[in-house]
């Protein structure tokens, strides 16, 4: 029997989730049902939110199990932290195994897994119990990102030839939750928590439309990685006080700066290239997101903190410390630009519309465990250049078992 409304239950509740339920205002035919976290605190915050949008009449679940044993909910989306993706699978698929309840598909946040272990096993956890599976990687749906493939591929490649280069960034000051800063917990640092991103959207942004990412293949990677603030006497003070402790940057930092640059072959034998940056110590407005692309005769460039709405505030406008104008806000004074609606502009809104949609007609959505997978390679990939300090062929078998030493707590830049 073919449902008409999706129901929706989130496992996690604090600012990812609450990222997602604010852009369900856009999304017609999903309903959020439930939120689980790992307090019943936030868990509670997060159904409010929804309740208070009119996106779900939601309500707390203690467990995921709850969850799906619930009649209403046909769908979970997962971004609960990277610590928990292994134990929250195999929750999912031992309710389902044991008939706790039914569901038709789950969506995950990036990224799929730690390493390509980890990533593997959520993917054959998933297929286990025949669920459709949908991998959240927002920016691949972002209005400009898409917009502007539309275009360069339409006018520009159509008549000049395909695009050969593409950089992409994301930059901030650093995270939120003291636990994304901790390696072993997070899977790394700065590479692992942003670089999946920038390194999807560039390989989204090379492939012809309508042909599959697999059209282009990597070929080598190398890359970088370093601690250039945050291992800093009064600013490993800062991650210290903010995790009660546990995390000492002086002694055990993870990477607050990464580069990769990636070769691919397309389909023809032609050579394209990925550069990536991304950065846990960029001071500026707050958070920025950029992209270029460029072929034989056109350009495309993108940079989120180059909105159509900007304000100036003098010395003599004094606030409270905020993120009412852009996601990880440095400053409440002097020009300030204003990003009107992150969740559409950072790809949510189209994401989830996607997700749901696709959820509905019983279809694998484009963007799925296949490019999680892939992304998570890409990934351990660049941690095995920048530790060893020289480029990876690719393919290479070593990396579907390695490990980042940043992830093993024992990686120190200055010795």
């Amino acid at each position: 029997m073919s449902i008409q409304r999706l129901g929706i239950g989130f496992i996690g509740g604090g600012f990812i989730t609450k990222f997602h339920i604010q852009s369900f205002v856009g999304v017609r035919n999903a309903d959020i049902l439930g939120v689980m976290s790992r307090t019943i605190k936030s868990a509670e915050e997060s159904a409010a939110l929804a309740r208070k949008l009119g996106v779900g009449e939601a309500k707390a679940y203690n467990t995921i199990t709850d969850m799906i044993a619930d009649p209403a909910i046909d769908a979970l989306w997962v971004c609960s932290p990277n610590f928990a993706r292994i134990e929250t699978f195999e929750e999912i698929a031992d309710a389902l195994s044991s008939g706790k309840g039914e569901l038709i598909g789950v969506a995950c946040e990036k990224p799929l897994g730690r390493n390509v272990a980890e990533a593997k096993k959520v993917f054959e956890l998933t297929q286990s119990v025949g669920l459709l599976d949908g991998y959240l990687e927002n920016q691949v749906f972002s209005p400009s990102i898409v917009r502007g493939k539309e275009i360069i591929w339409a006018r520009g490649a159509s008549t000049t030839g395909r695009p050969y280069l593409a950089r992409a960034a994301e930059e901030h000051s650093g995270p939120h939750m003291p636990w994304f800063w901790e390696g072993s917990l997070q899977g790394g640092g700065v590479l692992n928590d942003m670089m999946c991103h920038s390194v999807e959207e560039a390989r989204f942004m090379l492939t012809e439309p309508g042909k599959p990412r697999e059209s282009i293949t990597p070929i080598s990677i190398s890359a970088h990685t370093d601690c250039l603030k945050w291992q800093r006497p009064e600013y490993a003070k800062i991650i210290s006080d903010n995790s009660d402790g546990k995390t000492d940057y002086s002694k055990k930092p993870s990477e607050d700066f990464a580069r990769s640059l990636i070769e691919y072959l397309d389909e023809d034998g032609n050579k394209l290239i990925v550069e990536t940056t991304t950065s846990w110590c960029f001071v500026g407005e707050g958070l920025r997101l950029s992209m270029e692309l460029f072929g034989p005769e056109y350009s495309m460039f993108v940079n989120t903190l180059d909105p159509d709405l900007k304000v100036f505030f003098s010395r003599k406008v004094a606030g409270a410390e905020g993120e009412d104008l852009v996601e990880k806000q440095n400053a409440e004074s002097g020009a300030m630009p204003i990003v009107s609606n992150e969740a559409e502009v950072y790809g949510y809104t189209a994401e989830n519309r996607h997700m749901v949609e696709s959820f509905l007609a019983g279809k694998r959505p484009d963007e799925n465990f296949d490019d999680g997978l892939e992304v998570t390679r890409l990934l351990m990939a660049a941690y095995m250049s920048a530790e060893q300090g020289k480029t990876i062929q690719l393919p290479n078998p070593d990396i579907e078992t390695f490990i980042p030493a940043v992830a093993r707590g024992e990686w120190n830049p200055k010795g």
